[in-house]
């Protein structure tokens, strides 16, 4: 048994299988060892890229919101209004 990063790490016995099983059991070796390291990793750091798909959807909505923000200004309304304001501003 050795460590590494914390966890123990158990080697299968490595003896010869009876005769007609050694293909299968190469096979169920093979996929018991991808499936310790595929849990080692989803335990290890399960949130890693989690921070990267939220800052894309922020970005996302950030976007959308200064569309509609330019949208609204643009409007001739809001221009009007930004107008008289100014006007006021600067006949005082």
């Amino acid at each position: 048994m050795t460590q590494h990063h914390g966890t123990q790490m158990v080697r299968l016995d490595d003896s010869a299988p009876p005769e007609g099983m050694g293909d299968m059991v190469g096979r169920l070796r093979q996929r018991i060892y991808l499936l310790d390291a595929r849990l080692r990793t989803m335990t290890a750091e399960p949130e890693k890229g989690l921070a990267t798909a939220e800052y894309a959807v922020v970005m996302i909505a950030a976007t959308g919101f200064a569309g509609l923000l330019v949208a609204i200004l643009k409007s001739g309304a809001v221009k009007s209004l930004l107008t008289n304001i100014v006007r006021q501003a600067l006949s005082v």
